[in-house]
């Protein structure tokens, strides 16, 4: 097999950026929304280090819900989409427009941490997915702020010219969400919306305990899809774009496949949503030497100290 079929995506390491822009009770919806991508993405291998959170509120901790630091996407509670592992990069009031664009574009301030970092380079698929209140041509955030989908298109541009990525998959559910990828101009770019430009997004279904929907239409039957992949499906984007049609999503589903250069049904699911490695076995043995084993410094000396060694405090307490 040769090289180019071998790598054949052309990317060597995934990462996702997944926002939900509502804040309060009533856009619970929305948090379930974003920690159920963020479950998928996890589940086929993406590791935290490479997912940047944004949650613009705390519903598992919201003083209405009846059952504390949980989130389900389901009326059923089947699955509990916090869980015990969720890593929220940007929670409350740093989710704004300044920081998701921040965080696209790599100009962060120097004190801003690398989990807080979206830290792809040439070779990175990147997966952007949004979810919240929209309109044409914009998308909410925190009730207060929006961004553009010329500001959105400009911050991808940005990323193009400095090389943050190979292929992006857009992802947005939201009010006239094919509004904000209709401004897009930069290659390699794969994206998805679950309205048309003067269509509404619909929830799915209301969870009667807690009085408020749990999840929206179109994500619902994006995640019904999901959880049939496994790390190494063969399923293609081609059958993920048309997941959730008419008669299901009472949205039309909107996608553009213009700026992207290869063809959608012959690229993995796994291209954006996992992280899987290529290996190649080899049946040779390879022989490493040990570079440190004949590295002894002049200073040092084959005196060996009887004295156990420990690990030093972390936080020294004083005595």
């Amino acid at each position: 097999t040769s090289p180019e079929e071998f790598f054949k995506s052309g990317h060597t390491n995934n990462w996702a950026v997944l926002v939900d822009t509502s804040r309060f009770w009533f856009n619970y919806r929305h948090v379930a929304n974003v920690l159920s991508i963020y479950r998928s993405c996890k589940r086929l291998g993406i590791p935290d280090s490479r997912i940047i959170l944004m949650v613009a509120d705390d519903m598992a901790c919201n003083p209405r819900n009846p059952r504390p630091a949980t989130v389900f996407n389901n009326a059923n509670n089947q699955i509990n989409v916090y869980g015990d592992d969720v890593e929220v990069d940007y929670r409350g009031y740093e989710v704004t427009v300044e920081n998701f664009i921040r965080v696209l574009t790599g100009r962060l301030p120097p004190s801003t941490p690398r989990s807080k970092r979206l830290l792809s380079d040439e070779h990175s698929n990147v997966l952007v997915y949004m979810t919240g209140h929209g309109g044409d041509g914009f998308l909410k955030f925190q009730d207060a702020e929006e961004i553009s989908n010329v500001e959105l298109a400009d911050a991808f541009e940005q990323m193009w010219q400095k090389r943050r990525y190979h292929e992006v998959f857009f992802m947005i559910d939201t009010c006239q969400a094919e509004s904000m990828f209709q401004k897009f101009y930069s290659p390699n770019i794969l994206a998805v919306a679950s309205s048309k430009v003067g269509e509404d997004s619909l929830s799915h279904h209301v969870d009667p305990s807690i009085g408020v929907y749990v999840i929206d239409r179109y994500t619902y039957y994006a995640l019904e899809f999901l959880e049939t992949v496994t790390p190494g499906s063969k399923k293609t984007m081609g059958q993920f774009l048309e997941v959730c049609p008419k008669y299901q999503c009472i949205s039309t589903v909107a996608k553009r496949t213009d700026l992207f250069r290869r063809d959608v049904n012959k690229v993995l699911l796994t291209d954006f949503f996992g992280s899987v490695r290529n290996v190649e076995l080899l049946p040779d043995s390879i022989h490493l030497q040990n570079a440190t084993l004949h590295t002894h410094s002049e200073d040092s000396s084959d005196v060996k100290s009887d004295k156990p060694l420990s690990y030093a405090q972390q936080f020294p307490m004083p005595v």
